[in-house]
């Protein structure tokens, strides 16, 4: 579950074992128009980027706090799986 605190704060709860792992996630509006295709909101960036990360880490192995910003640095070849994803799903 996605919940939008702000413009650019989202918090993510993911199920996980007999709980959930809660993840702030920032996406700035910078990073969202630099990812996704026109019109796709952010709340859909950052469902596609948790789901991208969760291919490649548990739930709980992800940072409490997470930048949009961070992750594209961080992962080679990130941003044009996202706009494939984003893309295949608008």
């Amino acid at each position: 579950m996605i919940e939008e605190l702000d413009g650019e704060q989202h918090l993510v709860r993911i199920p996980f074992e007999d709980d959930s792992v809660e993840i702030l996630v920032r996406a700035s509006a910078d990073a969202v128009a630099r990812i996704a295709p026109d019109g796709v909101p952010a709340v859909r960036v950052v469902e596609a980027t948790i789901d991208y990360l969760l291919t490649r880490q548990r739930p709980d192995d992800l940072p409490p706090q997470l930048d949009l910003e961070d992750v594209v640095p961080a992962y080679e070849g990130f941003e044009g799986e996202l706009r494939r994803r984003l893309t295949e799903t608008s």
